[in-house]
């Protein structure tokens, strides 16, 4: 039984099989929104970022939103393997009252992002290899600065109506923000590619903090962010309101010299563009015309073999929050033992690099 899918574009798979899959052809990692469901890729991530991509250095943009974005800040860390450990322990260890109010959850997310990026900010925002982009949502009309409860669901009504419409009329209600490691120069993000306002915003070790606390903030759930230092003015929230699971132009790269190849961790096979596309299944990546987008990219995902093998046969998320209500020792206990599993993700990747076999690879 294989644990780990393997999909590529066509050129990632052209690539594939007159090279293999190599370190030194990576240049961008994308990293979905998702909250808990991201914990499945910690022993992964302890390795990609540990051990091989260490073992052929080169500049690689790596890029994500919400949950997405804070393991790209683990692997910006000086130690990426103890920072995808601390990560993981953090992020199961949330315990939260039957009914918290958004203000309480906003400042636990807080005071764990404190501890989990402790005293390396300055670090994560200057790693010599890495180059951090994190995507966050800033709101337009209704949602720019709202001050009571009934402009946020009058605002968020509308972006949800309009999206149901065209992924386009989103656009009217949220901006697109990049804080950004501004040593990349992201020329395949900065060329406009959607109708999303996009904006860049310089990442340093004082902002770092609040945009990675605004990606990964959930309307009603949590309070929005209300300043980011280096950011236009605005209200902030989860950069996957716009970017679920980074359906990005990432084709621009193809062909480079250096390799232009896009390596994906996902939670699955579909690339679902924005967090209110979740339901509209014609509304995705490989539908339409953007879907030469994903050409060089190479999507590692569980099969559904492997998660048959997991508590209640999925990934963990968040209405896991709910399904064990109080009993947060039993959460914790099954995402960790979700998150030991993952193991068996890292080791098919490891075996078929070692002996790449193009036949195992699917279309995209």
């Amino acid at each position: 039984m294989k644990a780990l899918a393997i999909h590529a574009g066509p050129k990632a798979l052209a690539h594939i099989r007159e090279h293999g899959l190599r370190a030194q052809d990576i240049a961008v990692i994308p990293a979905a929104a998702g909250g808990p469901k991201g914990l499945i890729f910690q022993k992964m991530d302890q390795w990609l970022f540990g051990s091989w991509l260490p073992s052929a250095p080169r500049e690689r943009t790596l890029i994500g939103a919400s949950i997405g974005a804070w393991r790209m800040a683990a692997a910006c860390q000086p130690d990426p393997v103890a920072a995808f450990e601390r990560l993981g322990d953090l992020y199961c260890g949330q315990r939260y009252p039957r009914r918290p109010s958004a203000a309480h959850i906003s400042s636990a997310c807080r005071a764990l992002l404190a501890d989990f990026v402790g005293e390396h900010a300055d670090q994560i925002a200057s790693h010599p290899h890495h180059r951090l982009q994190i995507l966050v949502s800033r709101g337009r009309r209704l949602l720019k600065a709202p001050r009571r409860n009934l402009s946020v669901s009058a605002g968020f009504g509308l972006a949800v109506l309009g999206n149901l419409l065209s992924r386009s009329q989103l656009a009217h209600h949220l901006a697109r923000v990049v804080v950004s490691d501004e040593r990349d120069p992201a020329f395949w993000l900065k060329a406009r590619f959607d109708a999303f306002d996009t904006q860049f915003a310089p990442l340093s070790g004082a902002n770092l903090a609040d945009a990675l606390l605004a990606s990964g903030t959930l309307p009603f759930t949590m309070e929005p962010v209300r300043a980011l230092a280096g950011a236009p003015d605005g209200t902030y929230w989860d950069g996957g309101l716009i970017d679920y699971h980074l359906a990005l132009p990432y084709s621009r790269l193809a062909g480079k010299p250096d390799g232009g190849l896009v390596l994906y961790p996902h939670f699955g096979t579909q690339i679902v563009p924005g967090w209110l596309d979740k339901t509209l299944p014609w509304r995705r990546a490989h539908i339409g015309r953007n879907s030469s987008w994903l050409d060089n990219v190479v999507l590692l995902s569980p099969t559904t073999a492997f998660l048959q093998t997991l508590s209640r046969s999925k990934l963990p998320d968040r209405n896991d929050f709910l399904y064990y209500g109080l009993n947060h020792d039993f959460r914790i206990l099954n995402w960790k033992l979700a998150m030991g599993e993952g193991a068996r993700l890292r080791d098919d990747l490891a075996e078929f690099i070692a002996k790449p076999d193009p036949a195992r690879v699917q279309p995209l």
